[in-house]
């Protein structure tokens, strides 16, 4: 057990957070793309736009129409999405602010009407990621860290991982890390026993993961380890293992929601609706990739690398040591999630998440291996500051590289996929979004949806009035700055006291 200082009476942590948090939305909700592409976005908005309209989560807009979905028919002859509903209750408030609000301001006509609804919906992904590094700050507050360095680290991973360029699109990826990393801060982000209420919201939480998307219980299994070597530090509780108990007890009884769900659908607990092929009749959802060629791609590749699109995990490998000795049951939890999930989605005949930017499967246990970051600071070394900006510019860079134009603009031209929709090893989005900037400094685009990728840059290509959408740029530019000076105020009011406080694992 090591000892750690605390903060004097003049700093709320909460507020801090809460002040990052109204910033970080802000500025993602100005970054955000506002738009969809792939089916797994579409599929959320399809799920959502069914609950509002119809209350269930049956998704008929596909039959009969141009959408490409992925799913299939249920027994009792319904449309049903391969994915479980829990994405699109995350995101159904958003996208009733797009349809009763945003479609509704002046100069939004019924043309451009679908893509002010899905532009709103997209907004949910800023706000979930915005949440995560909300959750960052006070897991690494909690680990002894100073508020400035707290705040360092979490400007860390909210700019420089892809935690950043996922804020601005539809996929699970934000929803899933915020979830994990409250999960975190309310299980491990203390050495007092945990109350029954965290513990409870925790097991809630990590259940409820698996519903919007299935692959996160990889992930909930090593939250389950992390809780079993906290329980057994633990030896004073009169129910030594309850944490691990009460976990595995909820985690448990979600699954067997989930197959209970497939049965009343499908007709079979194990049939979760995915079709035996995609659209374009690829085999998508199989586990017969060679383990060699995920890994290669995951670590090495120009597209789908680990550490060109995540610069900080080498900051967070090093000070995984350094957490091990102060919080155990957190260290494992950020050192084995990456590697376990790693090799299992290498197995994966889509390693690589379809048309996305970067190593999209990997994005929520690269967030976590950030953590370890914070290590680092309490005995910073004298090369930590250089390799800290030297991470954080980098990583910064290819994040704004990937929001700046449409990627599937770039994807499609350059071959993403070959002719038998087969990943190319070889190709790069970094250079390709590189050619696409250059492009449009000098040229116009030439059709609706192509150029820089903001969401009010494509409403006014659709015909949208210039004013609501300046009036909202200007109202999320004002909300970043003030929120923005308020954040950096609080934390220099905050200050450490000079005798323990707490202790930590």
């Amino acid at each position: 057990m090591t000892k750690s200082r605390g903060l004097t009476h003049t700093c709320s942590p909460i507020r801090v957070a809460f002040l990052l948090f109204l910033f970080l939305n802000c500025v993602y909700l100005l970054t955000s793309t506002g738009r969809v592409r792939t089916m797994d976005e579409l599929d959320s908005v399809l799920q959502a736009d069914s609950l509002l309209l119809r209350h269930n989560t049956a998704i008929p807009q596909i039959v009969n129409s141009s959408i490409l979905g992925f799913g299939k028919t249920d027994r009792h002859g319904v449309q049903r999405s391969a994915w479980p509903a829990g994405h699109a209750l995350l995101v159904l408030p958003w996208h009733a602010v797009g349809h009763y609000l945003l479609a509704k301001l002046p100069g939004i006509t019924n043309d451009n009407a679908d893509l002010a609804f899905t532009a709103a919906t997209c907004w949910s992904s800023a706000t979930f990621s915005a949440l995560a590094v909300a959750a960052y700050f006070l897991l690494v507050l909690g680990l002894g860290l100073d508020p400035k360095s707290s705040l360092a680290c979490s400007l860390l991973l909210g700019f420089s991982t892809p935690v950043f360029v996922y804020s601005g699109w539809l996929y699970s990826e934000p929803a899933s890390v915020a979830i994990f990393l409250i999960a975190a801060l309310l299980l491990f982000g203390s050495a007092k026993t945990i109350s029954l209420a965290r513990l409870v919201f925790a097991s809630l939480l990590l259940a409820f993961s698996i519903h919007v998307r299935p692959n996160n219980m990889v992930t909930v299994f090593m939250f389950i380890g992390a809780a079993f070597v906290l329980d057994r530090s633990n030896r004073q509780a009169s129910f030594r293992y309850r944490t691990t108990a009460v976990l595995v007890a909820v985690v448990a009884m979600s699954g067997a929601l989930y197959l209970a769900r497939n049965y009343a659908l499908f007709g079979n607990p194990f049939d979760f609706g995915v079709p035996a092929t995609d659209v374009t009749g690829k085999d998508l959802e199989s586990w017969h990739n060679p383990v060699w060629k995920g890994v290669l791609g995951f670590l090495l590749s120009p597209g789908k690398s680990a550490i060109l699109f995540c610069p900080p995990i080498l900051l967070g490998i090093i000070g995984l040591p350094l957490l091990w000795q102060r919080n155990r049951p957190l260290a494992l939890l950020c050192g084995t999630a990456p590697i376990v999930n790693l090799f299992f989605f290498s197995f994966r005949t889509q390693w690589e998440g379809g048309y996305c930017y970067g190593p999209r499967y990997l994005v929520v246990s690269l967030a976590l291996l950030t953590v370890p970051v914070a290590a680092l600071f309490q005995t910073p070394p004298r090369w930590l500051s250089p390799a800290f900006w030297t991470a954080a510019i980098t990583g910064f860079l290819v994040q704004a590289i990937g929001l700046s134009t449409n990627i599937m603009e770039d994807m499609v031209r350059n071959h993403y996929y070959d002719h038998h929709w087969d990943y190319q090893m070889s190709y790069s989005p970094i250079t390709g979004q590189l050619q696409l900037v250059w492009k449009y400094l000098h040229y116009q685009p030439q059709h609706l949806g192509l150029g820089w990728d903001r969401w009010f840059v494509l409403l006014r290509a659709a015909g949208a009035s210039a004013r609501p959408l300046i009036g909202l740029v200007w109202l999320f530019l004002l909300g970043a700055a003030m929120f923005g000076y308020q954040t950096w105020k609080s934390v220099q009011k905050c200050q450490y006291t000079s005798s323990p406080a707490r202790e930590t694992c």
